[in-house]
């Protein structure tokens, strides 16, 4: 198994900011080392090239100089550093140093007599003499002849080791600061996600969605992707939040108001279970009130499993006339209030929706309409169809709905002082805006002038053109 193959699991196991830390510092360090290399070609080539420059420029000279010059050295000091510190004119049948003896003080091989015959261009070649590294040009000259012309390269090579030792300290320091840059990078990127971590582990400890990531001013000025997913999962937290408060004031509100129905009837079953001690009218008063206390307490029971079933999907949304939906709950308002008179002005109009929820929400707006009406006086309900939306409006010329009590009315088991001493659970208004809002719709209560409550239901005409998988229906 290879060194890669083995880093790889391990660097997919640590956690994502040791992740980003090291894929962030390999890439600048990448960057850093590649441009020191680069640095030290660039500089190690133009020093060669300014030998090479000055090796052709002398050797112009010399070979105007000493056009008729025989074979044999030319400059033998190749000790110093001046240029040229040595050259000398070979043939094709010039020998090396070591064959027939000539005092010849550069090197000839076979490269050089093939530039003499002219068999082979100029080139040029480093060499070692007498323990000082060189450079030589080996040129052709007329004749059949060659000029070999050598310079020290001490200062060069010198120069290019030492751009090559400071390039490898600033690659070196470059890989540190890569590394160190890295890290800061990752530990700021991943700093809100830290704190989302911790924020979901305390969530889960404490069971309290009440905590929430925190984000700097600017953070929320010039959001990231990062700021953006915090956003969104504090979005989540309030949801949730309202979602919890709603379901503890849910179970708080349903055993206050289930107490006393309970209460009662627990009070007349064991008065029942006494039967043979009570009169004849004492028994069937007894068992009138078990049996109405019975239907209010199923009626409870049924409003706040409805309620508590908020988001379930329904797909049975079609279109509905309205206007036939309106005037049957006329009717059967009618039925149930025989002493209050209800006038209807339904325009025809279709909305989506499923007709029993929208049935059981005209329903709870007619009976807390007539429940607080004086006998004889109207309920009247408009149904109009406007360019933008389709609007009904209930309204009971009642003793209306107080200053305070009008941003409560549709709380769950809200009752306001005049409806204390009424029938009811408080749960129908309640029930009617849920029904209204997974409908798309707008359920508001006004105080119109002339007195009496005025409830209004806005159906927007861009929500019935939504497919009916777009919106959740409680069932």
């Amino acid at each position: 198994m290879t060194g890669r193959q083995v880093t790889a699991p391990l660097l997919r196991r640590a956690p994502l900011r040791t992740r980003l830390a090291v894929i962030t510092s390999a890439a600048v360090a990448l960057v850093a080392l590649g441009v020191c290399a680069a640095a030290y070609v660039v500089i190690r080539h133009e020093l060669v090239r300014q030998l090479n420059l000055q090796l052709t420029q002398q050797a112009n000279l010399i070979a105007q100089e000493k056009r008729d010059q025989p074979a044999g050295p030319l400059y033998g000091e190749c000790v110093w550093l001046s240029a040229p510190a040595c050259a000398q004119i070979v043939t094709p049948g010039t020998g090396d140093r070591a064959g027939k003896g000539e005092e010849l003080v550069l090197p000839v091989t076979g490269a050089t007599r093939a530039v003499a015959e002219g068999s082979r261009p100029a080139y040029y070649s480093g060499i070692t003499l007498r323990g000082h590294r060189m450079r030589m040009l080996t040129t052709p000259l007329r004749g059949h002849r060659a000029l070999q012309l050598a310079i020290r390269s001490d200062t060069a090579d010198q120069g290019v080791e030492q751009a090559g030792r400071l390039l490898a300290a600033v690659g070196g320091a470059g890989v540190l600061l890569a590394a160190a840059l890295g890290y800061l990078a990752s530990r700021t990127a991943l700093a809100p996600v830290t704190r989302l971590t911790a924020t979901a582990e305390r969530i889960t400890a404490t069971r309290d969605p009440a905590h929430r990531i925190e984000l700097s001013a600017a953070k929320r000025r010039r959001p990231d992707e990062i700021t953006r997913l915090a956003d969104s999962f504090n979005t989540m937290l309030d949801e949730l939040e309202q979602s919890v408060t709603a379901q503890r004031r849910l179970v708080a509100d349903a055993s206050h108001e289930l107490r006393t129905p309970l209460t009662a009837l627990r009070t007349n079953a064991e008065l029942l279970a006494r039967a043979d001690r009570l009169s004849d009218r004492a028994r069937d008063r007894a068992a009138a009130a078990l049996g109405r206390q019975l239907r209010e307490v199923t009626g409870l029971v049924n409003d706040l499993i409805e309620l508590a079933r908020d988001e379930e999907p329904q797909p049975l949304v079609e279109p509905v006339r309205l206007d036939r939906l309106v005037a049957h709950g006329v009717e059967q308002a009618r039925g149930h209030w025989p002493g209050t008179p209800f006038t209807a002005e339904p325009a025809p109009c279709t909305v989506h929706g499923v007709p029993a929820r929208l049935a059981r929400l005209l329903s709870n707006l007619l009976d807390n309409a007539a429940k607080f009406s004086p006998p004889g006086s109207p309920v009247e309900i408009r149904l109009t169809a406007a360019e933008d939306a389709t609007v009904l409006t209930v309204r009971d010329h009642g003793p209306g709905i107080a200053a305070e009590d009008l941003p409560h009315v549709f709380d769950r088991f809200y009752r306001s002082r005049q409806a204390r001493a009424l029938p009811g659970s408080g749960l129908g208004l309640a029930m009617a805006r849920q029904i209204a809002r997974a409908h798309g719709a707008e359920l508001t209560a006004e105080r119109p002038e002339g007195g009496g409550a005025c409830f209004r239901l806005r159906f927007p005409l861009s929500w019935p053109n939504q497919s009916p998988t777009d919106v959740n229906f409680p069932s």
